[in-house]
């Protein structure tokens, strides 16, 4: 029973601490907020003037956030190629690369180009010129020089 009343009274303790830091980012998040964006002005009342005026801060403060965020963005891609470049070092350093991430391709891609290339050695093949072979026509003559070789040359 002992160990169920300890038990209850920290799971108490941590829903108090979970329920301060929450009004704690709660309230850190508005002065974030107001620090930002400042206070609301009062448009209604406001003459002309005083509406111009407000609107040329506004359009200041919005490109002065511009700027920041693009400082910052050109920040980020800087570190991300520094990163890049070092973890290649520490790679080549260990002497173990990573292997680089392949390239997704379709099965039916590779189907049609063995196709295309079966289709044109085929064309190939029927491009090239049949040669009618001599060598059989040679042995022929000779076969007959060769029996009656004395009746070919009494012909010339």
């Amino acid at each position: 029973e002992r160990k169920k009343k300890l038990r209850l009274l920290l799971r108490k303790k941590a829903a108090e601490e979970l329920k301060k830091e929450q009004e704690r980012k709660a309230a850190e998040r508005r002065k974030v907020i107001d620090e930002r964006c400042g206070q609301p002005k009062d448009l209604d009342s406001a003459s002309e003037e005083q509406l111009r005026q407000i609107c040329k801060e506004y359009h200041d403060r919005a490109g002065k956030i511009e700027n920041l965020k693009y400082d910052l963005e050109h920040e980020v891609v800087i570190k991300d190629y520094e990163i890049n470049e070092l973890n290649i070092a520490v790679n080549d350093l260990r002497g173990k690369f990573i292997k680089p991430t392949l390239k997704k391709v379709s099965k039916y891609e590779n189907k049609f180009a063995k196709l295309q290339k079966k289709a044109a050695e085929f064309n190939f093949r029927n491009q090239l010129k049949t040669v009618k072979k001599k060598e059989f026509t040679m042995d022929e003559e000779e076969a007959a020089a060769g029996e009656g070789g004395e009746a070919v040359e009494a012909a010339a």
